[in-house]
């Protein structure tokens, strides 16, 4: 899927081989012997593409001395993993919630909030469907809510043609599932069931993209990045239609699908060199990739301040 932004990356490896330099000799202890090692980060399919980016950038320029595994589980599953203390970072699309974070606790788990960038969670049809500009929250939550009977496009909104309506959406380890219920049907996973579910972004790509009576949501990149296949329907959260885009995410004015992403670094992995150069790395190249991979890249004053928080992290870890 990212193949098309690794030409991209390309222009700016000068930079990034700069940057990388300062991270690798702060992570370094002795100073004399490059950072090697793994990384291991499982969760969110929305957080998936900037994270994936970072990992193939950061792996080039160690020559591959830090091998750095990326899956996809949904934030619900990667967090299981992480909190099991089976990976070093979780990518999420929501906050951690008080139950994991008790998990993690049990386990001897530190998470460390780390806020990458903004995401407009976007409402798409297929490219045939000329009907749909539009649809308010309330029309949004008339589909989506449990025990919704809605079966036919005409039962959405007077005028609508009477065609079948396919539904596609995040599965329930996803916390794209959790956000999208909670803003849309007003509670966290309360949704009908009868849908094509998924965690991974791509598959429901695939499903609207293939079907003329589709209609689904997933994370903005991969419309962004899908857009010849797909139409995105704007959002009247009551103060007019307003589709996704950046600046639109940025400012607020998407409402109420607009969000902060995440990953969630463990306190203790961060003794090891490989995983605190990564960790900086991603923080130090957020304003270059994050946009490559379709999303909205948060201010620089909000990087440096989550650097001091794992620079914090990382020397409390080193001495534990």
């Amino acid at each position: 899927m990212h193949g098309s932004l690794i030409t991209n990356r390309r222009v700016a490896a000068a930079l990034l081989a700069a940057l990388l330099g300062a991270c690798n000799e702060r992570a370094e202890p002795n100073g004399d012997q490059a950072v090697s090692g793994t990384v291991q980060i499982d969760g969110s399919s929305t957080v998936y593409p900037i994270t994936e980016a970072m990992a193939e950038e950061f792996m080039t320029e160690t020559g591959g001395k830090v091998q750095v595994t990326v899956g996809i589980s949904g934030t619900g599953g990667g967090f299981k993993r992480f909190c099991a203390g089976e990976t070093d970072i979780s990518d999420a699309s929501r906050p951690i919630k008080d139950s994991e974070r008790e998990q993690c606790r049990q386990n001897g788990v530190e998470p460390i909030e780390i806020p990458v960038a903004y995401d407009g969670l976007s409402v798409v049809v297929h490219p045939d469907n000329t009907f749909v500009a539009c649809l308010t929250t309330a029309e949004l939550k008339k589909i989506w809510e449990p025990g919704s009977t809605v079966q036919r496009w005409s039962q959405v909104r007077p005028g609508f043609p009477n065609r079948p309506i396919r539904l596609y959406g995040a599965g329930t380890d996803s916390g794209t599932f959790d956000y999208f219920t909670e803003a849309i049907v007003g509670k966290e996973d309360a949704s009908r069931p009868d849908y094509t579910a998924s965690e991974d972004d791509n598959v429901l790509v695939q499903g609207v993209s293939g079907d003329p009576d589709a209609f689904g949501y997933f994370g903005y990149a991969y419309y962004e990045q899908n857009r010849d296949k797909l139409k995105v329907v704007a959002v009247d959260g009551g103060g007019g239609c307003v589709a996704p885009t950046p600046e639109s995410i940025k400012n607020g004015t998407y409402q109420p699908l607009a969000r902060p992403i995440f990953i969630y670094v463990s306190r203790s992995a961060l003794a090891r060199p490989a995983v605190q150069a990564f960790a900086k790395f991603y923080l130090e190249n957020a304003g270059v990739l994050v946009p490559e991979t379709g999303y909205v890249p948060l201010d620089a004053a909000a990087y440096q301040q989550s650097l001091l928080k794992l620079e914090t992290a990382g020397a409390g870890a080193a001495r534990t």
